[in-house]
């Protein structure tokens, strides 16, 4: 992957404006910083860069870990053109306050900011801030950058401490964030090609359509991994936009699918949920390697294997 980027002559892009979280996390996949880059202003024309191979890849915030699942990000993946996950970054989030030169706390009766921060800064305008208003804005950057024009219906935003190093908005507080230690997982995402090797502390994901509901569809397609001992780190649910009550499952797993295991557990989905769609496998961030019973292990696939064929 790294030497994809290298020999690459196309731009990067990310969720922007300059400045996000987003950027921050593509800056630390090696080669990136060689390689132009161009902001997209959300998740879908981000991937529609790719899809139209004006980009190499896209750097996307999937994950937080007080929010969960970034909805925009799993859906833009999961449709259209199929995509591959190739690489993830795991970034530390904290916040500050900006406003422009003038502005004091008591001035602020509205703020920007993307959704998800304002969720993780909520007790902390509890506090200091209790009738303040949240405008919503497609990233943290966005509505610091906002700020400068003097056209939005808020007075600060909330963003991370290099937008304002940028701007050169006046910080009015810093570490607002509600949980110290709150980090976003974002995705590099190109199209199909061949897969990063596997390194024995890997990530898939997947999007499992729900191809009929009747009681036990859910457990159908989780007794897929439980029997061959493959481990959800997240599983969560996508409305289709098909009809009211049809949806998806957005899952990732551990293990990666030239395992024998996760091979086995995707064609047991594939009879279940015959479009299933494979997003990716790729290298965990905290390359921390997943518990596997010797039972579980390749070589007692391919033992298995072997007795059943030397039965025939």
């Amino acid at each position: 992957m790294i030497s994809a980027l290298n020999n690459s002559a196309l731009p990067l892009t990310f969720l922007g404006p300059q400045g996000t979280f987003t950027e921050s996390a593509l800056l630390q996949v090696p080669g990136a910083d060689a390689m132009a880059r161009i902001p997209s202003t959300n998740a879908a024309a981000a991937l529609a860069l790719v899809r139209k191979g004006e980009a190499f890849a896209a750097m996307l915030p999937i994950e937080n870990s007080i929010e969960g699942g970034v909805p925009a990000t799993l859906d833009a993946i999961s449709n259209g053109m199929e995509l591959r996950i190739i690489h993830e970054v795991v970034v530390p989030v904290s916040f500050v306050l900006v406003a422009p030169a003038g502005i004091e706390l008591a001035d602020i009766n509205a703020v920007g900011t993307h959704p998800h921060a304002w969720a993780q800064t909520r007790d902390w305008f509890g506090v200091h801030l209790p009738l303040a208003s949240h405008v919503p804005a497609n990233s943290t950057a966005a509505a610091a950058h906002s700020l400068l024009t003097g056209t939005d219906a808020f007075q600060a935003a909330v963003c991370a401490p290099l937008v304002a190093e940028q701007t050169g908005l006046n910080i009015l507080a810093a570490g607002i964030e509600d949980n110290i230690g709150a980090v976003t997982r974002f995705v590099l995402v190109a199209p199909p090609g061949s897969l990063p090797e596997p390194t024995g502390a890997d990530k898939t994901t997947l999007a499992i359509p729900l191809p009929e509901d009747h009681p036990g569809a859910l457990m159908a397609i989780l007794e897929q991994f439980a029997s061959r001992g493959v481990n959800l780190s997240r599983i969560e649910s996508r409305p289709t936009g098909q009809f009211l009550g049809h949806y998806e499952f957005s899952v990732d797993l551990e293990g990666h699918i030239r395992d024998a295991r996760v091979a086995d557990a995707l064609r047991g989905l594939h009879r279940v949920t015959p479009e299933i769609r494979f997003l990716g496998s790729y290298p965990r961030a905290d390359k921390q390697p997943p518990l596997i019973r010797q039972y579980n292990s390749d070589s007692a696939f391919e033992d298995a294997a072997a007795w059943v064929d030397s039965l025939l």
